[in-house]
C-alpha cells in the first residue's frame, strides 16, 4: 500500500475514532451492567418467594388471575398478561385508560400455580427508574427517544468505519513485526501503540457483531412502526370500522391461550395483548410465541386470536428484517449462552475500553509526524524517544 493510501486510510480512522470515542466509552460503560441486567435484577429484587409445590402443579386459570387484578384495581383496564417460562409468574399489565401512556403502567405479579399476588410495582411515572433502567435509557437514546435512538445509530455506523481501517492499516504496520509483539522497551507511547494494535485486533470480531447489532437495535423502533403502518394495516383491513369490543365481550384469555399452544405445537406462548388501538389489533388478542431452542427461543411469532368469537385467525410471519432485529438484541449482549458466554462479553467489553483510552492517549500525544516516519518507527528503523 502506498504512502498516499495509508495517509487516506489513517485519516479516517483517526477521524472516525475521535467522533464516536465518547459514545462508544458510555456504550460500554452502561453496557457492562447490562450484560447481567436479569442476574442484577434477581439479585437485587426484593420479591417474595413463590410458594413451594410439586414441579408438575398446574397453571392457574389466566382468567382468573387477570379478573383478581381487575378486582384489586376496577378503575383500571387490562392491557397484557405476561407468562413466564423460566419461573412461576404471571403478570398483569394494567392501565388507567386505553390512551393512557405506557409509563403509568401498574404491573402485579401473580404465583403462576396459586393465582396469589406476590407484588405490585407502581408505574414508572410514579415510582421513577433503577439504576438498570437508566443505564438502559442512556445506552440506548440518551434519554432523547427516537432522535436519540438514531443519533446512537449512525455512531455505530462510524464505529464500524473506525474498526475497518484499523484492520485495514494494521497489516502495513506491523509488517516487519511478529503477531502480538509489544515492544516494552521502546518508549511509553511506542508501548501504548503496540497493546492498542493487538487488542483492537483480537476483538476485532466481537466489536464488529456488537456495532452491527446495536445498529439493528436501533432502528427496531422505527422499522417496527413501518411495519405497523403498512403489513399490519393491511392485515387487519377486513375489520377496519369495527370499535374494539368492551371488556365484557372478550373471550376467554385462558382459551385464547391454549388454542395457540394446541395449534403451534412447538412453540410457547410468553403474552397475551388485549384488543387495542396502541400496540397489535384492536380486534384481537395478540398471542407472542416463541420457540424452544437457543436460538428460536429468541425468534418471537405473534397469532391473531379473534377478541370475541375465539377463532384463530392468523400466524403473523415477520419480515426477514425484523427477524434480523429479533436475534441481535440478544447477541448483543451475549444472551444466548447463559453466564459463561456472559463473561466473555464482559471481558470484551473492558478490552474495548482500554483500547478506547489508549486511542485517545496516543492522538492526545500524538508526534505530528509524516505517515512515513511514523512507518519507520513502527518496523524499528528509528528509536522512540
Amino acid at each position: 500500500m502506498g504512502v498516499r493510501s495509508l495517509r487516506r486510510w489513517a485519516a479516517i480512522h483517526k477521524w472516525t475514532s475521535l467522533v464516536c470515542a465518547v459514545f462508544l466509552l458510555l456504550f460500554c460503560l452502561t453496557g457492562l451492567p447490562l450484560i447481567f441486567k436479569h442476574e442484577l435484577r434477581e439479585l437485587l429484587s426484593e420479591d417474595p418467594p413463590y410458594a413451594v409445590l410439586p414441579a408438575d402443579t398446574p397453571r392457574a386459570n389466566l382468567d382468573a388471575v387477570v379478573a383478581a387484578a381487575r378486582k384489586r384495581h376496577p378503575d383500571h383496564v387490562p392491557m397484557f398478561v405476561f407468562v413466564d417460562d423460566d419461573e412461576p409468574k404471571v403478570t398483569v399489565g394494567m392501565l388507567p385508560s386505553p390512551t393512557a401512556p405506557p409509563a403509568q403502567t401498574r404491573q402485579l405479579k401473580f404465583d403462576a400455580r396459586t393465582g396469589e399476588l406476590l407484588k405490585e410495582t407502581e408505574p414508572a411515572a410514579a415510582s421513577g427508574p433503577d439504576f438498570l433502567d437508566v443505564m438502559l435509557r442512556l445506552h440506548r437514546d440518551l434519554f432523547a427517544g427516537l432522535a436519540g435512538e438514531l443519533f446512537l445509530g449512525a455512531m455505530g455506523l462510524v464505529f464500524a468505519a473506525s474498526v475497518v481501517s484499523g484492520v485495514v492499516l494494521y497489516a502495513p504496520f506491523m509488517r516487519r513485526l511478529e503477531f502480538g509483539t509489544v515492544r516494552w522497551r521502546r518508549g511509553r507511547r511506542l508501548r501504548w501503540l503496540d497493546l492498542h494494535n493487538l487488542m483492537g485486533i483480537v476483538t476485532t470480531a466481537w466489536v464488529l457483531v456488537v456495532a452491527v447489532t446495536g445498529v439493528l437495535n436501533e432502528l427496531s423502533r422505527p422499522l417496527f412502526q413501518l411495519y405497523q403502518l403498512t403489513d399490519v394495516q393491511a392485515m387487519l383491513a377486513p375489520y377496519r370500522g369495527r370499535a374494539v369490543p368492551a371488556l365484557d365481550r372478550l373471550s376467554s384469555i385462558e382459551a385464547a391461550y391454549v388454542l395457540v399452544q394446541r395449534e403451534l405445537p412447538g412453540r410457547t406462548p410468553t403474552s397475551v395483548v388485549f384488543p387495542t388501538n396502541r400496540v397489535g389489533s384492536p380486534h384481537h388478542f395478540l398471542v407472542w410465541t416463541k420457540g424452544s431452542s437457543p436460538l428460536t427461543g429468541r425468534l418471537f411469532t405473534p397469532v391473531l386470536v379473534d377478541a370475541e368469537r375465539g377463532e384463530l385467525s392468523m400466524v403473523v410471519d415477520l419480515p426477514w428484517h425484523l427477524r434480523a432485529i429479533q436475534v441481535s438484541r440478544p447477541l448483543h449482549f451475549g444472551d444466548y449462552g447463559g453466564l459463561p458466554l456472559k463473561f466473555i462479553w464482559a471481558v470484551l467489553d473492558l478490552v474495548t475500553i482500554v483500547v478506547l483510552a489508549s486511542g485517545l492517549y496516543l492522538w492526545l500525544s500524538r508526534r505530528r509526524a509524516p505517515i512515513d516516519v511514523e512507518l519507520a518507527e513502527l518496523e524499528g528503523v528509528a528509536d522512540e524517544a
